[in-house]
């Protein structure tokens, strides 16, 4: 369907069309289109059309927040640019290749908030540390639990993590030390991007979804489960999970998705009206979690209890407004089965359960020099595959 040379298994096929950003040399910053191993440039391609001046920018934020209007015209464009023939001379000066460019942050974070909506995940928790009790919170079938985290540490695929420090205690000792963590563990979440701001006082609906979230991106929300154990007591994730996120650098525009949409799981109670299930926003991703290059994990997005339309439309109920820019995910991602789990901390039951690794070694949590990458594909139109690219980072040692 396109003049570029694809293989006929891409990833990053006409169907797709992520968008980030990128910079080649020593030139800016600027936004760019990934179609196969290339980055499209945008403001170029898209010229002399003057909206396109948004895309000679180090950041999608002007044009996420255009809105869903203008997001469904620029995609068309980029389809008939790249699928007649009569476009190739003026769009292939535009092309980079993958391995020339620099990747950046795609988007400047307004706000970040995390979920907690794997039921697997909440329950193996729950599990490990209330054995003798119902492993869900009595509110957890009822409303998306969340949290807010920092935004000024969302970091780029490839940023390298620097273990963090602080205190813990563990439940032998009968004080707490300072000192780097113990127990540093992954989350293979996925992102939502929000484009179109709300206002304040005005809750978004659970219809409004598409309205408001630009694309999809994959997210590795780094966890310290020392330092969060001895401090979430009663407020909450703070240091344990200030440190880093991770983002994927690209954005996969929600309009690619549209074929890997279904029905979430069967609720076990009625829901209130501002939470039901009115459109199926669950999403068919299937996660790909590697220590050290070697595959420990595949958690299937489509085990969600709670949808990302039922993510926002909580986060907003309350009158809270979200501004192009912010970013929520998911949560750790995880399914039913042991190989589906999407961090270490489940994985190892807690260090209770040392996951080997092909080379020998073993891991409760990780290890300084352990590189995580974290991969996705969910279906696209015409029997195509859709990618989001990867996450990764690479464990420094405490400073």
């Amino acid at each position: 369907m396109t003049w570029l040379d694809l293989p006929a298994d891409t990833l990053f096929g006409i169907t797709n069309l992520p968008y980030g950003v990128y910079s080649h040399g020593s030139a800016a910053p600027r936004c760019g289109v990934r179609i196969g191993g290339h980055v499209l440039d945008l403001a170029a391609a898209l010229a002399p059309d003057p909206a396109a001046e948004v895309f000679a920018a180090p950041t999608l934020n002007a044009f996420m927040a255009q809105g869903r209007d203008r997001w469904s015209a620029v995609r068309a464009r980029l389809v008939e640019l790249l699928t007649d023939e009569a476009h190739r001379a003026a769009v292939e000066p535009h092309l980079r290749p993958l391995a020339e460019v620099t990747p950046h942050l795609p988007f400047e974070v307004g706000d970040y908030v995390d979920f907690y909506a794997s039921e697997h995940h909440a329950s193996n928790i729950g599990r490990m540390f209330r054995p003798n009790t119902d492993p869900l919170t009595p509110n957890w079938k009822h409303l998306p639990i969340g949290y807010h985290g920092r935004s000024g540490t969302v970091v780029p695929s490839g940023t390298p993590i620097v273990r963090p420090r602080g205190q813990r205690k563990a439940p032998e000792e009968t004080f707490p030390t300072f000192g780097p963590s113990r127990r540093l563990d992954i989350e293979a979440e996925v992102g939502f991007v929000v484009g179109t701001p709300s206002a304040l006082g005005e809750p978004v609906s659970i219809d409004a979804f598409p309205d408001h979230v630009f694309g999809v991106c994959l997210v590795n929300d780094w966890s310290s489960r020392d330092l969060q154990a001895w401090e979430y007591v009663p407020l909450g994730p703070f240091l344990g999970k200030s440190f880093a996120t991770s983002v994927s650098p690209w954005v996969v525009p929600l309009e690619a998705l549209e074929a890997a949409r279904i029905a979430p799981p069967p609720r076990d109670h009625t829901l209130l009206p501002y939470l039901s299930d009115t459109d199926n926003w669950a999403l068919d991703l299937s996660l790909e979690v590697r220590v050290n290059d070697q595959v420990v994990s595949r958690p299937p997005f489509s085990t969600m209890y709670w949808t990302p339309a039922q993510m926002l439309a909580h986060m907003t109920v309350n009158g809270a407004s979200v501004r192009t820019g912010d970013l929520y995910a998911s949560g750790t991602v995880s399914g039913p089965e042991r190989d589906q789990r999407g961090c270490l901390m489940e994985l190892s039951w807690g260090g209770k359960e040392p996951l080997k690794l092909d080379d020998g070694s073993v891991r409760t949590f990780l290890e300084d020099g352990d590189e995580v990458t974290i991969t996705a594909v969910a279906p696209g139109a015409n029997g195509t595959r859709i990618g989001f690219g990867e996450v990764t980072g690479t464990i420094l040692p405490a400073r």
